[in-house]
Protein backbone atom coordinates (compact mmCIF):
# COMPACT_ATOMS: atom_id res chain seq x y z
CA UNK A 1 0.00 0.00 0.00
CA UNK A 2 1.10 3.25 -1.12
CA UNK A 3 2.30 6.03 1.65
CA UNK A 4 -0.72 8.13 2.33
CA UNK A 5 0.43 11.97 1.11
CA UNK A 6 -0.77 14.08 3.48
CA UNK A 7 -0.44 18.15 2.61
CA UNK A 8 -0.26 21.50 4.95
CA UNK A 9 -1.90 24.60 3.71
CA UNK A 10 -1.35 27.40 6.43
CA UNK A 11 -3.05 30.91 6.51
CA UNK A 12 -4.34 33.00 8.98
CA UNK A 13 -7.96 33.11 6.70
CA UNK A 14 -9.35 36.30 8.58
CA UNK A 15 -11.44 36.13 6.63
CA UNK A 16 -11.23 32.79 4.20
CA UNK A 17 -11.78 34.37 0.83
CA UNK A 18 -12.51 32.71 -2.69
CA UNK A 19 -8.55 32.83 -3.24
CA UNK A 20 -8.08 30.63 -0.51
CA UNK A 21 -11.12 28.04 -1.16
CA UNK A 22 -9.46 28.05 -4.78
CA UNK A 23 -6.12 27.40 -3.69
CA UNK A 24 -7.32 24.41 -1.31
CA UNK A 25 -9.41 22.75 -3.78
CA UNK A 26 -6.94 22.75 -6.20
CA UNK A 27 -4.34 21.61 -3.60
CA UNK A 28 -6.48 18.57 -3.16
CA UNK A 29 -6.00 16.74 -6.08
CA UNK A 30 -2.15 16.62 -5.10
CA UNK A 31 -2.73 14.65 -1.58
CA UNK A 32 -5.05 12.12 0.05
CA UNK A 33 -5.40 14.40 3.43
CA UNK A 34 -5.04 18.14 3.14
CA UNK A 35 -4.62 19.51 7.02
CA UNK A 36 -5.61 23.25 6.54
CA UNK A 37 -3.41 25.09 9.43
CA UNK A 38 -5.44 28.29 10.96
CA UNK A 39 -2.86 30.11 12.27
CA UNK A 40 -3.09 32.32 15.71
CA UNK A 41 -0.73 35.05 14.43
CA UNK A 42 -1.60 37.65 16.70
CA UNK A 43 1.02 39.78 15.12
CA UNK A 44 -1.64 40.49 12.04
CA UNK A 45 -4.41 41.77 14.68
CA UNK A 46 -7.41 39.23 13.26
CA UNK A 47 -10.74 40.92 13.15
CA UNK A 48 -11.99 37.28 13.82
CA UNK A 49 -10.57 34.99 16.81
CA UNK A 50 -8.65 32.02 16.38
CA UNK A 51 -11.86 29.83 16.82
CA UNK A 52 -14.31 31.94 14.96
CA UNK A 53 -11.61 31.38 11.64
CA UNK A 54 -11.46 27.32 12.65
CA UNK A 55 -15.13 27.01 12.23
CA UNK A 56 -14.94 29.53 9.62
CA UNK A 57 -12.77 27.79 7.46
CA UNK A 58 -14.65 24.09 8.59
CA UNK A 59 -18.33 25.02 7.56
CA UNK A 60 -16.33 26.79 4.16
CA UNK A 61 -14.70 23.55 3.28
CA UNK A 62 -17.26 21.08 3.70
CA UNK A 63 -18.27 20.66 0.70
CA UNK A 64 -15.15 19.35 -0.37
CA UNK A 65 -14.29 17.01 2.61
CA UNK A 66 -13.87 13.83 0.82
CA UNK A 67 -14.42 14.54 -2.37
CA UNK A 68 -12.71 12.54 -4.90
CA UNK A 69 -11.10 10.48 -1.77
CA UNK A 70 -8.96 13.79 0.07
CA UNK A 71 -9.93 14.30 3.54
CA UNK A 72 -9.47 17.31 4.98
CA UNK A 73 -8.68 18.78 8.23
CA UNK A 74 -8.86 22.54 9.64
CA UNK A 75 -6.59 22.80 12.65
CA UNK A 76 -5.59 25.75 14.99
CA UNK A 77 -1.49 25.97 15.56
CA UNK A 78 0.92 28.89 17.54
CA UNK A 79 4.21 26.96 16.91
CA UNK A 80 6.65 27.33 13.84
CA UNK A 81 5.03 26.12 10.47
CA UNK A 82 7.94 23.28 10.04
CA UNK A 83 6.87 22.28 13.38
CA UNK A 84 3.29 22.15 12.95
CA UNK A 85 4.11 20.41 9.67
CA UNK A 86 6.16 17.67 11.41
CA UNK A 87 3.16 17.26 14.00
CA UNK A 88 0.92 16.54 11.21
CA UNK A 89 3.45 14.26 9.52
CA UNK A 90 2.66 16.62 6.27
CA UNK A 91 5.60 16.10 3.41
CA UNK A 92 4.30 19.24 1.35
CA UNK A 93 3.45 22.85 2.43
CA UNK A 94 0.79 24.52 -0.26
CA UNK A 95 1.41 28.01 -0.45
CA UNK A 96 -0.71 30.04 -3.10
CA UNK A 97 0.70 33.13 -5.23
CA UNK A 98 -0.73 36.11 -6.28
CA UNK A 99 1.75 38.46 -7.37
CA UNK A 100 5.67 38.74 -7.89
CA UNK A 101 5.63 40.76 -4.12
CA UNK A 102 4.08 37.20 -3.07
CA UNK A 103 7.34 35.16 -4.20
CA UNK A 104 10.05 37.14 -3.16
CA UNK A 105 8.49 36.85 0.51
CA UNK A 106 7.50 33.31 0.15
CA UNK A 107 11.26 32.41 -1.65
CA UNK A 108 12.74 33.68 1.90
CA UNK A 109 10.97 30.97 3.85
CA UNK A 110 11.27 28.44 1.39
CA UNK A 111 14.94 28.60 2.11
CA UNK A 112 14.45 28.94 6.12
CA UNK A 113 12.15 26.05 5.78
CA UNK A 114 14.17 23.74 3.95
CA UNK A 115 17.21 24.59 6.31
CA UNK A 116 14.90 23.41 9.18
CA UNK A 117 13.84 20.78 7.15
CA UNK A 118 14.76 19.49 3.93
CA UNK A 119 12.66 16.48 3.95
CA UNK A 120 9.44 18.74 3.20
CA UNK A 121 8.44 20.06 -0.10
CA UNK A 122 6.64 23.84 -0.61
CA UNK A 123 4.78 23.23 -3.62
CA UNK A 124 3.41 26.84 -5.02
CA UNK A 125 -0.02 27.25 -6.71
CA UNK A 126 -0.11 30.43 -8.81
CA UNK A 127 -3.74 32.25 -8.17
CA UNK A 128 -6.28 31.71 -10.84
CA UNK A 129 -6.48 35.23 -12.67
CA UNK A 130 -9.86 35.99 -11.14
CA UNK A 131 -8.78 35.80 -7.60
CA UNK A 132 -5.22 37.24 -8.28
CA UNK A 133 -6.12 40.34 -6.53
CA UNK A 134 -7.94 39.23 -3.57
CA UNK A 135 -6.46 39.53 -0.31
CA UNK A 136 -8.13 39.46 3.34
CA UNK A 137 -6.47 42.48 4.32
CA UNK A 138 -8.68 44.19 1.42
CA UNK A 139 -11.72 42.43 1.86
CA UNK A 140 -11.57 43.73 5.49
CA UNK A 141 -11.36 47.08 4.55
CA UNK A 142 -13.53 47.05 1.97
CA UNK A 143 -16.64 45.47 3.99
CA UNK A 144 -15.23 48.34 6.74
CA UNK A 145 -16.00 51.14 4.73
CA UNK A 146 -19.33 49.71 3.54
CA UNK A 147 -18.34 48.12 -0.13
CA UNK A 148 -19.63 45.36 -1.87
CA UNK A 149 -17.81 42.04 -0.78
CA UNK A 150 -19.75 39.23 -2.41
CA UNK A 151 -17.30 38.40 -5.24
CA UNK A 152 -14.55 37.92 -2.79
CA UNK A 153 -15.98 35.82 -0.28
CA UNK A 154 -19.31 33.15 0.10
CA UNK A 155 -22.67 34.79 1.18
CA UNK A 156 -21.68 33.38 4.91
CA UNK A 157 -18.69 35.23 5.49
CA UNK A 158 -19.99 38.30 3.77
CA UNK A 159 -22.56 37.82 6.39
CA UNK A 160 -20.04 37.30 8.98
CA UNK A 161 -18.45 40.83 8.12
CA UNK A 162 -21.24 42.65 7.92
CA UNK A 163 -22.75 41.34 11.38
CA UNK A 164 -18.49 42.22 12.60
CA UNK A 165 -18.70 45.66 11.27
CA UNK A 166 -22.55 46.78 11.91
CA UNK A 167 -24.91 46.36 9.38
CA UNK A 168 -26.45 50.14 8.38
CA UNK A 169 -30.02 50.38 9.83
CA UNK A 170 -32.96 48.53 7.86
CA UNK A 171 -33.96 50.83 4.89
CA UNK A 172 -30.89 53.34 5.80
CA UNK A 173 -27.71 53.74 3.48
CA UNK A 174 -25.21 53.83 6.26
CA UNK A 175 -24.66 57.72 5.73
CA UNK A 176 -24.78 60.24 8.48
CA UNK A 177 -28.34 61.87 8.85
CA UNK A 178 -30.15 58.35 7.90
Amino acid sequence: MATQRIGLYPGTFDPITEGHRDIIERATKMVDLLIVGVAVNADKGPLFNLEERVQMVTRELQYLNNRDGTIIHVKPFDNLLMHFAMEQNARIIIRGLRAVSDFEYEFQMVGMNDRLNPDIETVFLMATDKYQFIASRLVKEIARLGGDVGEFVSPRVEAELLDRFGRPPAGGTGTAGD
